[in-house]
């Protein structure tokens, strides 16, 4: 992702494969489907969208758009917005507007107590209308050991156990490169993540593993979440190098990983969140389709 652009998207709010010479031929004969056909999806997969990848469109277009697209969720709206997705009968698939942003994250005991009382702010409104995920972040490491951060984000996290159960509520902390696109990020590699998951002890606390974002970090995706999914409540989607489409321009193959994540038995939302350079809701339907295992 462009960080820029993801950290105002918050802000306001509060398989390794090569790459391919050509897509397979069932992909290929997929893309000549007529633009007004909602596609055959075969549901094995849960489809959502992150919502700041389309900020040029409007909510109301989008909604309508990905209804037809056979997507379900919006990811990384507030509660202003949740209404307008009831509207088109989609859901908020993570939600956000608790919080200090990307780079103020419980790694830091200073930030515990505004944490804290955002995110138990937040819970009832998501209870309400029947949410169950929202999104947080471990901070920066301003000069701070993974070892000292994984401790302070754990105390701070478990002061929020028991309210997060009560609500019915997961909290989804995610992993972000500190390479390219969020430099200093702590919660950077997927075996930290997943030691936080253990030291925190609840079912209420799980990872978003963003595909872009781990294949710049660590690589060797599909055995990752082969090994690690228990840990994994989310995902996120992204074409390397670039953070934009999914296509045979890039390095993952796509319908490997989503078919590792099917034989998982995951059942919660896979996000499209790259950057699109094409028509964006053109590039929207295609990777839906890629990732239709």
């Amino acid at each position: 992702m462009k960080s820029s652009s993801r950290r105002t998207a918050l802000k306001t709010l509060t398989g390794t494969a090569l790459a391919l010479p050509a897509l397979t031929n069932s992909f290929a004969r997929s893309m000549t489907q007529p633009e007004q056909a909602a596609p055959m999806l075969k549901g094995r997969i849960n489809h959502a969208v992150c919502r700041w990848c389309y900020s040029k469109i409007s909510l109301d277009d989008l909604c309508k758009s990905a209804k037809e697209m056979g997507i379900t969720g919006i990811d990384l709206t507030g509660p202003a917005e949740w209404p307008t997705l009831k509207k088109y009968g989609l859901t908020c698939s993570m939600a956000q507007g608790a919080g200090k942003g990307i780079p103020d994250g419980f790694n830091d005991p200073k930030f515990h107590d505004e944490l804290v009382a955002s995110y138990e702010a937040i819970f009832p409104k998501m209870k309400e209308i029947g949410l169950t995920q929202v999104i947080c972040f471990s901070g920066n490491r301003r000069g701070m050991s993974n070892e000292q951060g994984l401790e302070n984000c754990a105390v701070g996290l478990k002061r929020l156990m028991p309210s997060a159960e009560k609500h019915g509520i997961t909290m989804i902390m995610e992993l972000l490169n500190s390479k390219v696109d969020h430099k200093d990020y702590m919660c950077d590699h997927s075996a930290w993540g997943v030691e936080l998951c253990k030291k925190v002890g609840s079912e209420n606390f799980k990872l978003l593993y963003d595909i872009y974002h781990m294949q710049i970090m660590e690589g060797d995706i599909i055995r990752t979440i082969r090994e690690n999914n228990k840990y994994f409540g989310h995902y996120h989607t992204g074409g390397n190098p670039g953070r934009n489409e999914i296509d045979e321009t890039q390095e993952l193959y796509y319908p490997a990983i989503m078919k590792a994540i099917v034989d998982t038995g995951f059942k919660g939302f896979v996000a499209q969140e790259f950057i699109p350079k094409r028509d964006p809701l053109t590039s929207l339907k295609e990777a839906v389709l890629v990732c239709d295992v």
